[in-house]
């Protein structure tokens, strides 16, 4: 069931969707239901944008359910990528290495027992005690500030190259910094009072896992710009997410819609409701977006 928004004030020229815990179901599959929905509005004309926290290398899974202009917004808001092209970066948004190091050194202060790891765009490359989430067989596992020195040599990886750098010059992406003990929400609090007027500090993770940006960087600026490109005002953006790295985004737009799971600072922070990302909560809005056309 969805939980309708009063009426967009204008038609909506642009869907804009987070991934993780939104379009996605929690086995990180996209259902036929939600396929067929974002074809149908692709074809009514509505422009439909996938914007993750996810790194370019994890797109595969909607490179196919993307049509038109084939672009999506990456990590945070920090990149932007071609699906059409192999996943190609296009645009990046980078994290000084310099303000990164500083990050690393207020945050071993204040919450003492935090690992780090750094997405730049050739990969992702950790600390020892970082957790494994994800394990990369190209990763370099090595302290915090051998991996954001500069001239920092990444390996090389097979595929496309990213079309941003040479393979010594990956710029960063993300900071993450992961603590073993902290409340999510509390360590997002802490981090932002503490280094926030160096960078941009959100999460979407369900653990004490925080994604930090350059100063500025976020989801809901990367859109506006893309946006900007095509003439579309906010007014004609409808947009769903689920957690903390979504609400600028959520709020940016003329209507924004939480899903059911959503975290509760998604939920008091948007327009509508619709249901969870498991039951086809998008799906569910776009086909009432199409049948109000």
């Amino acid at each position: 069931m969805t939980d309708a928004p009063a009426t967009p004030p204008r038609p909506t020229r642009l869907i804009a969707t987070d991934l993780d815990g939104t379009l996605l179901h929690d086995d990180k599959t996209v259902s036929g239901r939600t396929i067929a929905a974002l074809a149908a509005a692709e074809k009514a004309g509505i422009e439909v944008f996938f914007v993750t926290g996810r790194p370019a290398r994890w797109m595969d899974v909607v490179s196919d359910h993307v049509h038109g202009h084939g672009l999506a917004i990456c990590a945070n808001g920090a990149a932007v990528v071609d699906l059409h092209r192999e996943n190609r970066i296009v645009e990046v948004s980078p994290l000084d290495h310099t303000v990164a190091l500083d990050v690393v050194r207020a945050l071993r202060e204040a919450a003492p027992g935090t690992t780090f790891a750094v997405e730049r765009t050739s990969g992702i490359h950790y600390e020892p005690q970082y957790p494994p989430f994800l394990l990369d067989p190209a990763a370099v596992i090595a302290p915090a500030e051998k991996l954001l020195a500069e001239g920092f040599a990444a390996p090389s990886r097979p595929g496309p190259t990213n079309g941003v750098g040479s393979a010594c010059d990956h710029p960063v992406l993300k900071l993450l910094a992961h603590h073993p003990e902290l409340d999510p929400d509390a360590f997002l609090a802490l981090a932002r009072a503490t280094s926030g007027h160096l960078a941009s500090f959100t999460r979407s993770s369900p653990t004490a896992l925080l994604e930090i940006s350059g100063l500025g960087v976020s989801k809901a600026g990367t859109l506006a710009r893309c946006c900007a490109e095509r003439g579309i005002s906010p007014d004609e953006v409808v947009a769903f997410g689920d957690m903390p790295n979504d609400i600028e985004m959520l709020t940016w737009a003329g209507t924004s819609y939480a899903m059911a799971n959503a975290h509760p600072d998604v939920l008091a922070a948007t327009t509508g409701r619709t249901a969870s990302n498991n039951d086809d909560g998008v799906a569910a809005v776009i086909e009432q977006i199409l049948r109000q056309r």
